[in-house]
């Protein structure tokens, strides 16, 4: 049902449906453990994740594959929020920067994304992880391509 509802909502009414428990989430987010979008407004997310031992690489600290995860959700969905009916996007880059360890013991982080830029044909965005005492934990940038939404094969 949440892909077949994208074709007929604007990308911040749809994350605003999945927000409210509307719409089921996309599949990645019960993948990784991401508990559900916070804040959901016109340019602007936010998704808060609790750290457990299923994220971890062999020395102990989150995965930067799940970080930067976590970063590429909430820029894209970010620049989601600005689009139309019919509209789509998918990420062209992203330039991550890991700036302090995230164990079990952080506890609940809570990742923003911002649109930047957006124009008709690409869109930048940045996005934020900080702990619960507000500290930054990592920080990217981000390029999504703007562009038709792809009907799905029947």
């Amino acid at each position: 049902m949440t892909l077949a509802a994208l074709p007929t909502m604007s990308g911040v009414d749809w994350l605003r449906a999945v927000a409210a428990g509307d719409l089921p989430g996309p599949p990645v987010l019960v993948t990784i453990g991401i508990e559900t979008f916070t804040v959901v407004g016109e340019g602007r997310v936010e998704l808060t994740l609790i750290p457990g031992e299923h994220h971890l690489n062999p020395i102990g600290t989150m995965h930067g594959g799940v970080i930067a995860t976590l970063l590429d959700t909430v820029a894209a969905c970010s620049v989601h929020t600005t689009l139309d009916q019919g509209i789509a996007y998918t990420s062209l880059d992203l330039s991550t920067r890991f700036i302090r360890p995230v164990t079990v013991a952080t506890g609940r982080i809570r990742a923003e994304g911002s649109v930047m830029s957006r124009g008709s044909r690409t869109a930048t965005a940045e996005a934020r992880l900080f702990d619960a005492r507000d500290r930054l934990l990592a920080h990217a940038t981000s390029t999504c391509l703007v562009c038709p939404l792809a009907t799905p094969p029947a």
